[in-house]
């Protein structure tokens, strides 16, 4: 016979869980500071969390370090046991909110702005037709900075450009770019469907300043090659840069991509840099900290299908055609 008993579970440290994730993003991230940009909060507000935990529990969770904080004894061993309270919380508000069917929630991506413009407006039409309880947000910023983010996870999903054979073992290769050179209409270099790297010898160039991924890559085949790069104009602004190369009839290097819509009009031309190429890859990085969850896997899905059709339309080669 079914016992009418109520299940015997009492709360006390670990009726405030809000508290715990603080522990979680603290002890994952080893700084205050960064687990108070990964929450949306501030140090102040976490430094209370922790030292309330730490009073509740009688006992000290982390060790205060030079380079910020690491767990103690007794937060070793309980942080795998609150990080599965955590993961069964997450989960059942899941099942509450629906989010277990339907993928809902804010997704943050961090990219270069070259990769951004031809990827963003189409990737929020697709998700608002297809996933509409995701919000999406778009930061901005050079390598570093987008590097920067991935690590301190501020963001979900990061997009880098990659120089070299393969990316990291923890990203997914999205595309294999290359290098043109760009001019303005009716230039004579850039008509040419491509050119050697040794015709950028001494050319007027604007290009970004160091340290940047695409110079330091520049400079180094110049000097293997036995040319001189010669920029008269430093700009890490790419809408600065091809409206200069076009009003200016200065040159830059940059992916085809990052200037389609320009060639496409006749408003800027291109020529594709070749004997040697300069090749990179664009790449794709979800923030280890976060996790894939169910908003964070849709986007990333549609962010590999716009890429692959993007291959299609020549914009560049899908990595995963080889």
């Amino acid at each position: 016979m079914q016992s009418h008993k109520a299940t015997q579970i009492q709360l006390d440290l670990t009726s405030d869980l809000q508290k715990w994730r603080a522990f979680l993003a603290i002890a994952e991230l080893g700084s205050l500071t960064r687990a108070a940009l990964f929450l949306d909060s501030n140090q102040s507000l976490l430094s209370r969390h922790l030292n309330a935990l730490e009073r509740e529990c009688k006992a000290r969770l982390f060790n205060r370090t030079g380079r910020g904080v690491a767990l103690s004894d007794v937060g070793e061993r309980i942080f795998p046991l609150v990080k599965a309270l955590l993961s069964d919380a997450e989960q059942l508000e899941a099942e509450i909110r629906g989010e277990a069917r339907e993928p809902a929630g804010r997704v943050t991506i961090g990219s270069l702005p070259s990769i951004t413009n031809p990827m963003v407006g189409r990737l929020f039409k697709q998700l608002r037709e297809r996933h509409p309880a995701v919000q999406l947000k778009v930061l901005e910023g050079s390598s570093g900075q987008v590097e920067e983010w991935l690590a301190d996870a501020r963001v979900d999903i990061a997009i880098l450009y990659r120089y070299g054979s393969a990316p990291p073992e923890h990203e997914q290769a999205l595309a294999t770019v290359d290098s043109y050179l760009i001019g303005a209409p009716g230039d004579r270099l850039t008509a040419a469907a491509e050119l050697p790297f040794s015709a950028l010898h001494g050319l007027p160039f604007i290009l970004p300043g160091v340290p940047n991924g695409l110079r330091t890559a520049l400079d180094a085949m110049a000097r293997a090659e036995r040319i001189v790069l010669a920029p008269v104009i430093e700009a890490d602004s790419l809408p600065l840069m091809r409206s200069t190369v076009a009003e200016a009839r200065l040159y830059t290097v940059l992916p085809l991509h990052a200037v389609w819509s320009e060639v496409q009009e006749g408003r800027l031309q291109a020529a594709r840099i070749a004997s040697p190429g300069l090749q990179r890859t664009v790449s794709m990085a979800l923030a280890r900290t976060k996790g894939p969850g169910r908003a964070v896997a849709a986007v990333a899905a549609e962010i590999v299908a716009i890429v692959e059709d993007n291959a299609r339309r020549g914009m560049w080669r899908s990595a995963a055609a080889g």
